[in-house]
């Protein structure tokens, strides 16, 4: 079975991640959506909530696990005998990042692929430190967002969506 890890904040999850989910489940056995857990980012979320706010967007899914780590990526793709990493680009200003990124975790680890997925078109200017932004101020970007980040957010902010 061919298994693959897509990592990242998820702080909160949008759509775009969700068509890059869905894109590497055509192609793997079995994809792990890894939420870093990273307080030097200083989420909104904690893991346990972005955990369970991916989970609902996944249901009838088998294929698909939800998981928060700590550590390296690479560890963590050892452990779950991962061969591969997910990666979303969305636009050229991505590939510097991600090129660094890849290249240490191929560093660390020579046996783990990096293969880079590109969400709908839609998708290309969203991230999630847009749509936090965005949201401080108005809850009109609903078409970003699954049904329940967006109530996840109106509590947060205090909006009345």
């Amino acid at each position: 079975m061919k298994k693959a890890i897509y990592p990242g904040s998820f702080d909160p999850i949008t759509n775009g991640h969700l068509d890059v989910i869905n894109r590497a489940r055509r192609i793997f056995d079995k994809v792990v959506v890894a939420v870093a857990r990273n307080a030097s980012k200083s989420p909104l979320f904690s893991p346990e909530e972005r955990v369970e706010m991916i989970r609902e967007n996944l249901v009838g899914r088998p294929n698909i696990e939800v998981m928060s780590f700590d550590g390296l990526i690479v560890d963590l793709a050892e452990r779950e005998n991962a061969v591969a990493l997910i990666r979303g680009l969305r636009a050229v200003s991505d590939f510097e990042h991600e090129f660094q990124m890849a290249q240490m975790n191929r560093h660390l680890d020579d046996q783990i692929e990096t293969i880079f997925l590109m969400p709908n078109e839609r998708y290309f200017f969203t991230s999630s430190s847009l749509v936090k932004q965005v949201f401080k101020f108005s809850d009109r970007e609903r078409h970003l967002i699954p049904e329940n980040v967006h109530a996840a957010l109106s509590k947060k902010f205090g909006h009345q969506g």
